[in-house]
């Protein structure tokens, strides 16, 4: 075999292995899913690991708390002022549900900014859950109201009050906190996916949303990487590639099911993320028309730094810190006062 005979194997081979990556993304949800979930996963361990030069003393936890017997991605983490150990006093609660595309993601990443909110003097509940493409839609639904239900359950020993619950999300997790609350304050809704609430409308006193999806059709299918990625996701998630036509998507786009039932609400993003406009915009003014009480923190299109996706966690910025202070400074709005008899 000559020389030019081998380069010409090598480069057929080449071929077709490309072929066979390329037709394995145009038939699989999987090869686009461990993509995004490997740049996700990398970069959310290094915005945990930045924050954590900012962790507070005086936070107790309660860690790996099954929620769900037999499910071995149903676990829950409880943060809590270290006074409150041992007496059995509630506080009021934030119920946080992390992000990553419903493809990655753990309850204990960004652990130092649950501690952060614990030490303003909140209990704050960190829920894990299945993601795709190893598990599909709405399996990551019913095992978040399967948490609230076991933190209602567990209230006095997890140091909930459960009339003073706020629910909380960023991303993805975002959109799943306020799936959750249609499910809760919109009972046809509710009928329509089949999804019983285990809170009712009496528990919630708010939800934070942080550079969330709402509208998901206006996101698929969209320019440059972010329109890619969200594609391959919500296909992993769905496991239907034709997403814009599944019921599923339809069911996720809270924007069209929200009703002036929607508990208050603090909705944020970066002025660099390319979720804001057609989102968390979309969602503030859609919820204000409603009626609903919304405090909106966006920032000017020309504001520096530019602020990107997740740019709340970014704790270093001060843009970062303002937006935990808001945070803080919302929940307290909402859960301080006595609730209603």
């Amino acid at each position: 075999m000559t020389i030019g005979d081998r380069r010409l194997r090598r480069i057929l081979g080449a071929l077709v292995l490309l072929a066979g990556g390329v037709a394995a993304f145009v038939t699989s949800p999987w090869p686009g899913a461990m993509l995004v979930r490997r740049v996700f996963d990398r970069d959310a361990g290094r915005t945990t690991a930045a924050m954590r030069r900012h962790a507070p003393g005086g936070v107790a936890s309660i860690t790996a708390q099954q929620y769900r017997d037999g499910d071995s991605d149903a676990y829950l983490d409880v943060y809590f002022p270290a006074e409150l150990s041992g007496t059995g006093q509630a506080l009021p609660t934030v119920v946080w549900t992390h992000g990553g595309a419903w493809i990655s993601g753990h309850r204990t990443n960004h652990a130092t900014y649950y501690e952060l909110i614990a030490a303003a003097g909140f209990t704050v509940v960190s829920l894990d859950y299945s993601v795709g493409p190893e598990h599909r839609y709405p399996t990551a639904v019913e095992q978040l109201r399967d948490a609230h239900a076991y933190i209602l359950a567990n209230a006095e020993r997890l140091h909930v009050d459960p009339r003073r619950i706020v629910l909380a999300g960023d991303s993805a997790g975002a959109q799943l906190s306020s799936q959750l609350a249609v499910i809760a304050t919109n009972p046809a809704y509710a009928r329509a996916i089949g999804i019983e609430t285990a809170l009712r409308p009496e528990h919630l006193r708010g939800i934070v949303l942080n550079c969330g999806i709402y509208d998901v059709p206006n996101m698929v299918g969209g320019p440059g990487v972010i329109g890619w990625g969200t594609t391959e996701s919500i296909w992993a998630y769905t496991g239907t590639k034709d997403v814009t036509k599944a019921e599923s998507v339809t069911q996720m786009s809270t924007l069209h099911h929200v009703t002036e039932a929607f508990p208050p609400t603090f909705v944020s993003g970066g002025n660099a993320d390319g979720l804001t406009e057609k989102q968390s915009k979309a969602l503030a003014t859609k919820l204000t028309g409603l009626g609903v009480d919304v405090t909106a923190l966006f920032y000017p299109a020309d504001h520096l730094p530019a602020l990107a996706h997740e740019y709340q966690f970014v704790l270093d910025n001060a843009d970062g810190r303002n937006a935990l202070d808001r945070t803080i400074e919302f929940l307290r709005k909402h859960t301080v006062a006595d609730p209603p008899s």
